[in-house]
Formats: C-alpha cells, structure tokens, sequence
C-alpha cells in the first residue's frame, strides 16, 4: 500500500508538529494534500501546526494562505512592549483574524484542537473552542518571543513546549496522519525526548529533512520550505508503506 492509498482508504486526522517558523513547510505539505484531493477529517497541532491547521479548516485554502504567508515581514508583527516576552502579540493576533474566515474556532468547517501550555498548571491544554484569533496566538506563543496570551480565565504559551508534535488532541486509536518538523534548533538538547518522532499504531508519519530554517530575519527561506515540502510530500505519496 502506498500512502496514498493509505489516506484514500479511511477518514484521517492530520497532525502538525511545532518549529518554529515552520509554517511554510506545512502549508506546502497540506497544499499537496489539497490538490490530490486527500482532505482530513479532523486537524490536531502545536504552535505553526496549529496556525496552518486552523486557518485552512477555517476556510482559507493553502493557496490563499501561501499568498499571505510569502508576502509577510518582519514589520507586519514586529510590535516589542514591555512584558513576558519581546513581542505584544498585538499584530500577530491581526494577521491571524484577517487570514481565518470564521471567529471561532469551533465553528471551523472540520474539528480543530490545538495544543497550548496553560501558565497556572503548567501543563499542556487541548483548545476546542475560543476566540480563533486568541487560540492560535496562544498556541504559537513562542516563549520569550512571545508574550503569553489569554484564552478565557488562563494564560498560555506556546503548545510546543511540552508537546511538540501537537498530538494531545489525538485519542486514541484515531487515524493519523502526521508531519513532523525535524528541530534544528540550538536550543534543544542533542537528545532530548521532545525531538523524538512519537510512535502509535495507524498512524503514518511524514519527515521532511533539511528543510531551511526560517526565522524574524529569514523570511525570504520561507519559499523554499515551502516548495521543498510541497515536491517531498507529493513524492512520498506513491512510495510504498514500510509496513
């Protein structure tokens, strides 16, 4: 079986991993998805997943969302204050209200949970339902970049933290597919279990290795994540399962 036939067979969850400024490599992936037709029946991620799952299911096609996405600056959400964080969020939370086409998350056209690590309890929570604007920011609350964000009563930063591959919203059993960002970060330890790719039965994961890395400064490699995802998820579609 390829993974093409894996996806036509039954209905999947589509699980996007945090990475930084990752969302350009998994819009180029759900772009593929999108124009072959293998469409999810349900979005789970964590901080970049979470933005580019919750915008298409909002509505917004890849397409639409590549044009916004390889347009952006630094300026379009560079807004520094004074708190828990570099940047107020202000602007970011801007550009996610006018990309969604919904206000709510849980009126998206498919299920959406997102992860996001609540401050007072210190673990992570699955976000169902909120404010989308508010629920994405809160998931991709990059510490120390971001200032945490408030969803309801609680105070969030980015889901990542305590789980990256942004599967808490994935129960089990549930049908998966996955794209996992390989970290290249230098902050993570050369073997720390965040990195590691999770295991579970039906569940089929795609890693897409060497992609560039794209930060505040490099926007300009965001193209070409996204052009790389986009050629190796279509390649990987008619290659024979492992198992």
């Amino acid at each position: 079986m390829t993974l093409r036939q894996w996806l036509q067979s039954e209905p999947f969850t589509l699980s996007m991993s945090s990475g930084f400024f990752s969302f350009f490599a998994h819009c180029g992936m759900l772009s593929t998805l999108e124009d072959e037709g293998l469409l999810p029946a349900k979005i789970t991620g964590s901080s970049a997943g979470a933005l580019v799952g919750a915008c298409w299911a909002s509505g917004c096609s890849s397409e639409e969302l590549k044009e916004r996405l390889f347009e952006l600056t630094k300026n379009d959400f560079w807004d520094p204050s004074i708190g828990l964080g570099l940047l107020k969020g202000v602007k970011f939370r801007q550009i996610v209200s006018e990309i969604c086409k919904v206000e709510s998350l849980q009126v998206c056209h498919i299920p959406v949970e997102l992860s996001a690590f609540d401050l007072l309890t210190l673990k992570t929570h699955t976000l169902r339902e909120g404010d989308i604007q508010s629920v994405v920011s809160a998931s991709c609350a990059f510490p120390f970049l971001f200032q945490p964000v408030k969803v309801g009563k609680r105070y969030y930063l980015d889901g990542g933290i305590k789980d990256r591959p942004g599967m808490y919203g994935v129960a089990d059993g549930e049908r998966v597919f996955y794209h996992h960002i390989a970290s290249r970060s230098p902050w993570r330890r050369k073997n720390s279990a965040a990195l590691d790719i999770p295991q579970r039965a039906n569940m089929q994961t795609l890693v897409i290795q060497n992609l560039p890395r794209v930060g505040p400064n490099s926007l300009g490699q965001g193209q070409s994540a996204y052009n790389m995802a986009r050629e190796r998820t279509l390649a990987a579609l008619d290659r024979k399962l492992p198992y």
